[in-house]
């Protein structure tokens, strides 16, 4: 349960070696976050940034987590619930940007990516979510990207997955409304983060640390939708009604 003040007290975070994630749960833990998971495909990877955050304060556990093997995602959840017991927030960085070019003439790297991006957040959220109505609280928080907002021809196999992994958690969101259970979707621009390093760098590009405090401040408002940076927000409102022929003419 969350503690006196509202702060998050228990941290399940599903893609842990992401940098978005981590700057997020070291700032959760300043803000008395006591109880963290930290689930990746190597958890060995962690064991120094767990051992940051137990200098800090906080107990922390790593587990395995593999995005792929939906069948285990039952079991997994299950397990986690059992033995840290109720689980405030649940957070979902886990995700792969994939080889644009590569996708295009290779379905099995296009699948790849939806496999990840979409597929195994659908898996790993359904029983999050029902152990979370069975408890009767908990949030969770679904990393998603404007590149979902409208698909480009630069990445329109990335942004596809990520348009039908945030249509799917706006959905869970309506149908957790009344059994104290929320959904955050946050969509940030272009992240300086490991997985777009080399890259040239979008405009209005922001960092992890940054994207982390926009959802700890989205956290403390219950809000359902947070865009990193927030002026993001109106440039796709435009961008979402551009005819296509003009569309593709843009350099993005």
């Amino acid at each position: 349960m969350k503690d006196a003040l509202g702060s998050v007290q228990s941290v399940l975070v599903l893609g842990g070696g992401s940098d978005i994630a981590l700057a997020t749960v070291r700032k959760l833990v300043e803000r008395r976050a006591r109880t963290v998971v930290l689930a990746a495909r190597d958890p060995q990877s962690l064991q120094s940034t767990a051992a940051e955050l137990r200098a800090a304060g906080a107990t922390v556990e790593t587990v395995a987590f593999d995005a792929h093997d939906t069948k285990a995602h039952d079991a997994f959840v299950a397990d986690v619930f059992e033995r840290v017991g109720d689980i405030d927030l649940a957070l979902l960085a886990f995700g792969v940007l994939g080889d644009q070019e590569e996708a295009e003439h290779d379905g099995r790297a296009a699948v790849d990516i939806a496999e990840v991006n979409y597929v195994g957040s659908v898996s790993v959220a359904v029983p999050i979510a029902q152990r979370m109505r069975t408890q009767g609280h908990g949030t969770i928080v679904a990393l998603s990207s404007v590149a979902g907002e409208r698909a480009r021809r630069s990445n329109f196999v990335y942004g596809s997955s990520k348009a039908g992994m945030d249509a799917f958690f706006q959905g869970l969101g309506d149908s957790l409304v009344g059994s104290g259970v929320k959904v955050m979707i946050v969509r940030p621009g272009f992240v300086h983060t490991k997985m777009t390093e080399g890259m040239d760098p979008a405009p209005l590009s922001t960092t992890a640390d940054a994207v982390a405090d926009a959802i700890v401040r989205g956290l403390a408002r219950g809000s359902e939708t947070v865009w990193v940076p927030s002026t993001l927000r109106y440039l796709m409102s435009v961008l979402r009604h551009v005819p296509r022929p003009i569309f593709r003419k843009l350099p993005i």
